[in-house]
Formats: structure tokens, C-alpha cells, sequence
């Protein structure tokens, strides 16, 4: 079975054209069905048009005003101070114009934020079940933060801050060339050129420092993450310094990275601000000796200043957003990665929906392996009906979880087929195999909300009267009525703050409340005590009474009422039959039956010296 993996495309992802993963991100900007959304996107282009003519007549209207007050014949102040007004008004108009550029455009960013995030979440959940065994929480985490944010700053700047910069450096450089001496328009391109191509190159240097850093900082968050989730097992063993030295040489390796990253960054900014102050002081003298030797006048020195500034300040900007947009790439190369995985396990195109009957399961000579080495399943066959249960029983090791993961359709099998209803899972829909089928699992973890959350996670337009029903039938009501906040009582994260046994019943009323065709139980009781189990065996024979059972156990005393057991051995079924047979045949089954009896007999012997040892030593006190 194919591993999930990257899609055809993704081998050159690493390779392809900046400019290629901007335009991938650009149609967030253009969002189908938003009319409001496009006319904001409009309305912003057309500010920013406006903002940027009237900026670029800035320095001519500074010019034309220091012209009309060198003329000694004017007489009257009228025109330079319409003059001065008019630049004071430019420079304002600018300003708010790009203001309000911003103001309308933030609606359609935070919503493209929005949009990248959600197909994320979903891109992540719809990942089947290998990706996310061998997932690290804490470096995923970091990757989808940063990356996030990366979308942000290119969404927002590469469309007002890139074009419209070079536009207004296009603008500003033909000016100069229609209105001044062909020299300064020469020495500006020339600065300009040098610019772009010392910024492209230095920053293409600096990148291998950024992808550093992020290596680091998913190494130390990964580190970290992993540590608290296991806070107990830290403590069990006093490895408080342990996790902290290890946290730290992450972090050692991180600050190594930033401080490189950094200290370059400097080096670019005193490059770049070199290669500006020689353009601008080349220009400036050649202005000056135009003005001297009369072919320029002083408004057009002020004004050749004011272009000037005028161009290398969005320049200057635009190094700063290429180094921002190229670092922003980098932090979202892992993004690009996680959004290329191709689930291992997909619908088939236009794939009906399961269609339900009575809920028949059938196994047909199915074989699995995760690694075609080893073999994990091999010609499994079985039929559970409706209304009858099937148990599977075996070793550790057996396979009999992976029975679970293939029903549920976690993963595909690698021969044979399994139906439900006569229908093969693989051809309908995972969503509708898993709306028929109720999983209590072995290892249950819960939200980190209340217990209501929790129970009605099952069915979501559940009333209270079905969540108190499902906790009855689940033998947890008496539990949760008797806590100070009731239905109402937070579990704490992974339900770290109830018991095992607690967990396990929140876990079957969930699955109760869920109303499913199929139940499935995978050591479902595995962490209650006898009396409880007893109590819940009992509940769940009744609400599965009508329905397909499936029960995967250790423990063989809690499937002797089923109506077909399964050993289960090194991933083929090697007996069958009820537990009378089974017991009847001496074999496998048998055997594990007696070593549990055994088992069981003494620990109860245990348990009675230990009751009759106490009364005694208390005696001895007195």
C-alpha cells in the first residue's frame, strides 16, 4: 500500500518560481461567490492607482513652488502659496489615500487568512491515518503558524507593495528622463539595477539561515510539545533536567541560526543603504552643476531631490518586502508540502453513499500489510449479521486492531474485500462507512471541554434527555450527577482530569448516543473494574441488541455470550466457533482461557490473604 505522499507536482515545488506560489495564493484575493469582496479588491486597486499619481506629483509641485519664490519679479504671493498648498495637500491626499486603501482591503485579507486556514484544518483532517501516527504536534504546529502568517504578509504585500512599486519606480524614472538632463536617468538606472540585483542575490544567500532557523524552531517546539504531553511519565522518572537540556541544545541551535540571520540582515541593509547614498550623491552633484551653469533652476535641484527620494524610498521598501516575501517562502515550504500530500485513502470519484440495511459486515479473504515485507493480515474471512456478535480474540500482535482500522476504513486492504450490506467500502463514501459504524476504543481520549461536549460529540443535535439516557446506559450518570458541576465538569486535556474507567464510559455513551448500525468495541472495558464491566457488558448486549456487534478482546470472560468467536494469530484466524466449541476443541482458544482462569484464581487468592493478613496485624497493635 502506497504511503500518503506528496502530489506529482510537488518534486519541483522546491524548484518552481516564486512568482508561481504568489499566483497560487493570489486567487484567495479574487474569491468566487463574494461580489463584496471583488468590489472592495476594486475599490483598493483604485485608491492605490490615485495614491500613487498624486504622490508622484508631489516633487514637481515642491519644485514649481521654490521657482515662484526665487523670482525676484513676483509681486504677489498668490501663486507660490497655491503652490504650497497644493503640495501640502498631495502629500496628505497620499497618505489617506493609502489609509483608505488599507481600511477597505482588510476585509478581503482576514478573510483570504480565514480561507487558507480552514482549507488547511480540513486538508489536515481529510489526511488519513499513517500522516498523522507519524506526525510530530509541535514542529506540525510551528508550520502551520508560521506558514499562516507567511500567507498573510505575501497576500497583502505583493499586491499593493510590489506592482505598485515598481510602477511608481517605471513612473518616477521617466520623468526624470523627459524632463532633466539624460544623465541622471542613466546613474539612476544604474543605482537602481545594482540594487535589485545585490538585494536578489545577497537575499538568495541569506535564505539557507531562515530554513535553519525554522529546522531549529520545529526541533525545540516538537521537544517541548512532546515533553508536556508526558509530564507525568517526566516526573515518574525525575527527568525534569533531562527535558530541559535537551530543549535547550534546541534552542542553542536556533539562536545560532538567528543571530546568522540577523547579522547578515545588517550586512544587506548597509549594502543596500551604500548603493542608495552613491546614486543619490552622483545625481545630486550633477543637479547642482546644472543649476550652476544655468540649464537647471533651483526648484528643479529640489525637485530631482524629491524624485529621487521619491523613488529610493519605495525601493529601499521593496528590498525590504523582497527580503520579507523570501523568508516568508521559506517559512512556507513545509506549508506547501503539508498542502501537496495526497490522502493514502480517497473516495472514488463520485462515490455513492453507503446504504444501509441490516448492517451486515463481511470479511472476504482480506490480507493487509503496512510494509509489504511483513504481513499483517492474511485471507481473514468472517460474517457478522445483524444482530449477532462476532468477537476476535488473540495475542498482542495479532492483528486484531488492524481488523478495526480496515472496517472503519482508516486504511484501504491490500487484497480481498470487506462489504457492509454487500457493499464494498472502498466504493462509497468514507464519511457514510463511518456514520454507520459506533467505535469505543482501547485508548480513549476526549476533548478538553465538559463532559456534555463530550458525550453529545457522538450526536451533535442531541437533546439533554438522550445524553442522560446514553449516560445511564453507559453506567456514568450516578459518576456525573455526583461531581459538583455535573454534565458541566471539564475532563482537562486528552480527559487527563477523570479516571481510565471514567474515560471508557464517557467513551461508550458517546457511541451509544450516536444511534450507529455497527458497534465495534476494541477492549472497550478493558480499564473498569469487574463489577462496572459487568454492569456495562449488560448495558451494551442491550442497546446492541438489534444491531451488528463486533468486540475485539483481551479479557475472553467478556465475549463468551457472543455468537461467533475468532482467534486471532499472527494475522490469520486460526479457530472459530461459539466459546462451548471452543472450549470443547482444546485448543488455542483453550489454552488462553485457562491461563486467565489461572490468572484470575490467583489474584484472588492474593486478594484474600492480604484481606486476612491486615485484620491480624491491626490485633498485634492493639
Amino acid at each position: 500500500m502506497a504511503h500518503e505522499r506528496p502530489g506529482s507536482s510537488h518534486a519541483d515545488d522546491k524548484r518552481r518560481p516564486h512568482l508561481k506560489a504568489v499566483a497560487d495564493l493570489l486567487p484567495f484575493l479574487w474569491p468566487a461567490g463574494r461580489l463584496d469582496l471583488r468590489v472592495r479588491v476594486v475599490v483598493a486597486v483604485v485608491l492605490l492607482a490615485g495614491a500613487k499619481v498624486v504622490g508622484v506629483s508631489v516633487p514637481i509641485m515642491l519644485g514649481r513652488a521654490i521657482d515662484a519664490l526665487s523670482n525676484p519679479t513676483a509681486q504677489y504671493l498668490a501663486v507660490p502659496v497655491v503652490l504650497i498648498a497644493s503640495y501640502g495637500v498631495a502629500r496628505v491626499a497620499s497618505q489617506a489615500l493609502g489609509e483608505l486603501r488599507d481600511a477597505v482591503f482588510i476585509h478581503v485579507a482576514q478573510h483570504a487568512i480565514r480561507a487558507v486556514a480552514l482549507t488547511m484544518f480540513r486538508h489536515l483532517h481529510g489526511l488519513s491515518l499513517r500522516f498523522h501516527l507519524e506526525r510530530q504536534t509541535g514542529g506540525l504546529s510551528r508550520i502551520i503558524e508560521r506558514g499562516t502568517k507567511a500567507i498573510q504578509f505575501i497576500l497583502n504585500f505583493s499586491l499593493f507593495h510590489i506592482f505598485p512599486t515598481l510602477f511608481e519606480i517605471g513612473l518616477v524614472s521617466a520623468i526624470l528622463v523627459a524632463r532633466y538632463d539624460v544623465s541622471i536617468a542613466a546613474i539612476t538606472f544604474a543605482c537602481v539595477t545594482s540594487y535589485i540585483v545585490f538585494t536578489l542575490v545577497f537575499t538568495e544567500w541569506r535564505t539557507k539561515f531562515r530554513r535553519a532557523m525554522n529546522k531549529a524552531d520545529n526541533e525545540a517546539m516538537t521537544k517541548a510539545i512532546d515533553s508536556l504531553l508526558n509530564y507525568e511519565t517526566v516526573k515518574y522518572f525525575g527527568n525534569e533536567e533531562h527535558e530541559a537540556r535537551r530543549f535547550d541544545r534546541s534552542l542553542e541551535h536556533y539562536q545560532r541560526a538567528a543571530v546568522t540571520a540577523n547579522v547578515t540582515l545588517s550586512y544587506l541593509n548597509i549594502g543596500q543603504g551604500a548603493i542608495i547614498g552613491i546614486g543619490l550623491i552622483a545625481v545630486m552633484l550633477i543637479a547642482a552643476g546644472g543649476v550652476i551653469d544655468g540649464a537647471m533652476t533651483v526648484g528643479d535641484f529640489a525637485a530631482v531631490n524629491g524624485f529621487l527620494i521619491q523613488l529610493y524610498m519605495p525601493l529601499g521598501f521593496l528590498g525590504f518586502v523582497y527580503r520579507e516575501m523570501k523568508q516568508s517562502l521559506v517559512d512556507m515550504e513545509k506549508l506547501f508540502e503539508l498542502r501537496a500530500v495526497i490522502p493514502e485513502v480517497q473516495d472514488q470519484a463520485n462515490a455513492p453513499s453507503l446504504v444501509v440495511s441490516g448492517g451486515e459486515v463481511v470479511f472476504d479473504n482480506v490480507g493487509f500489510h503496512y510494509d509489504p515485507r511483513r504481513s499483517i493480515l492474511e485471507n481473514v474471512s468472517f460474517r457478522a449479521r445483524p444482530g449477532s456478535t462476532v468477537a476476535i480474540v488473540g495475542p498482542s500482535g495479532a492483528g486484531k486492531s488492524t481488523i478495526a482500522r480496515l472496517l472503519f476504513r482508516f486504511y484501504d486492504v491490500s487484497q480481498g474485500r470487506i462489504t457492509i450490506d454487500g457493499q464494498d467500502i472502498r466504493e462509497v463514501t468514507q464519511h457514510s462507512v463511518r456514520a454507520a459504524i459506533g467505535v469505543v476504543p482501547q485508548d480513549t481520549v476526549l476533548f478538553n471541554d465538559t463532559i456534555r461536549y463530550n458525550i453529545r460529540y457522538g450526536r451533535s443535535d442531541a437533546n439533554d434527555a438522550d445524553i442522560v439516557e446514553a449516560s445511564r446506559l453507559a453506567s456514568i450518570d450516578h459518576f456525573i450527577t455526583a461531581t459538583p458541576d455535573g454534565y458541566e465538569t471539564v475532563v482537562g486535556e486528552r480527559g487527563l482530569k477523570i479516571s481510565g474507567g471514567e474515560k471508557q464510559r464517557v467513551a461508550i455513551a458517546r457511541t451509544v448516543l450516536k444511534r450507529p448500525h455497527i458497534f465495534l468495541f476494541d477492549e472497550a472495558t478493558s480499564a473498569l473494574d469487574s463489577r462496572t464491566e459487568k454492569e456495562i457488558q449488560k448495558s451494551l448486549r442491550e442497546v446492541s441488541a438489534s444491531r451488528t456487534t463486533i468486540m475485539i478482546a483481551h479479557r475472553l470472560s467478556t465475549v463468551v455470550h457472543a455468537d461467533e468467536i475468532l482467534v486471532l494469530d499472527h494475522g490469520r484466524i486460526v479457530e472459530r466457533g461459539t466459546h462451548a466449541d471452543l472450549m470443547a476443541r482444546a485448543g488455542q482458544y483453550a489454552a488462553m482461557w485457562a491461563r486467565q482462569q489461572q490468572i484470575h484464581s490467583e489474584t484472588a487468592a492474593e486478594a484474600s490473604n492480604v484481606t486476612m493478613i491486615e485484620p491480624r496485624r491491626a490485633q498485634g497493635a492493639d
